[in-house]
């Protein structure tokens, strides 16, 4: 199929949709894993490299071009690791709904650091987009805000911290293509690698973390764990990464906005999150702002 003769490119964008919904079910597995967050996210990582080698390997892709080469890959797993570190402490405290969609506000985090860092315009689309995602959230949380012995306040904490985290994962990978140190692995190598780092990293942390712990305790959890690496590192996010780059960023944006969407509704479905019709109204208020502010109008608004 050519892609430039379609419009849009339908295998592209099925691409995403089909991984955006793969990656919107790790935040149930992530619920019903019986083990620690950090463990959660190690095993993740893990398992998720693990088959991602496998893949290199079948394909006869080059896999090692050096300690150096391992740089940048390094410094995303680190931020990678920042990242589910956050993510998974938030679902644990506001379920994965609104955890999902506090991480995918990184698109207002990215989009700021491009404005101070790199120079970047700062369109009308992120100055509407900013407020309202702050208004949704406020409709989303205000009436739980108080309640849980500040359990509410910590999962947006580390809901946002989850964002910022992703946020400096994306730049990180924008500016070593925008400098000449492009990345010297091919996609799946690539995320293979930072899968592993990531999972070193999270061991470490396993390793010196109060009460956190490696062991597996049910046949619950080790379906859970292996279905957050295969759905999430293997089918979530390779799909997603292999269409992006063939689609127009509106189309992109719209179609990754199933992710959370997806999170939101599983959270309803499978844990019986009480969501009145404010809170519905706040989540698509939103999702409608992180669309806006993910896009770019034809004369490169940002």
């Amino acid at each position: 199929m050519d892609y430039s003769e379609s419009s849009p490119p339908l295998r592209a964008l099925a691409y995403i949709i089909f991984g955006a919904a793969m990656v919107s079910f790790t935040s149930v597995l992530v619920e019903v894993a019986h083990v620690g967050a950090t463990a959660t996210a190690f095993y993740r990582m893990f398992f998720g490299g693990i088959i991602l080698f496998g893949i290199t390997l079948v394909r006869g892709d080059r896999i090692w071009l050096g300690i150096k080469s391992l740089g940048i890959p390094l410094l995303c797993a680190f931020l990678f690791s920042l990242d589910l570190f956050f993510w998974h402490r938030s679902i644990n405290f506001v379920g994965p709904g609104l955890a999902t969609i506090l991480g995918n506000m990184q698109v207002f985090f990215v989009a700021l650091f491009a404005v101070w860092f790199l120079k970047e315009k700062l369109g009308w689309r992120l100055m509407v987009a900013i407020p309202f995602a702050v208004l949704g959230l406020f409709l989303i949380v205000r009436t739980g805000w108080g309640q849980q012995g500040g359990a509410v306040k910590l999962g947006v904490l580390y809901g946002l911290l989850t964002a910022l985290s992703y946020a400096l994962y994306i730049l990180i990978l924008r500016k070593s293509q925008t400098t000449g140190q492009k990345l010297q692995y091919s996609l799946i190598p690539n995320m293979a690698w930072v899968s592993l780092l990531s999972a070193l990293l999270l061991g470490i942390t396993v390793l010196v973390e109060p009460h956190a712990h490696f062991v597996i305790p049910d046949l619950q959890t080790w379906g859970a764990l292996i279905g957050l690496g295969i759905m999430g590192q293997v089918l979530g996010w390779v799909c997603i990464s292999k269409g992006l780059p063939k689609v127009d960023a509106s189309i992109g944006g719209l179609a990754l906005l199933l992710q959370p969407a997806l999170a939101l509704m599983w959270d309803i479905l499978f844990f019986g999150r009480p969501t009145t019709a404010l809170e519905y109204v706040g989540a698509a208020v939103v999702l409608g702002a992180i669309y806006l502010g993910s896009t770019k109008s034809k004369k490169g608004d940002s």
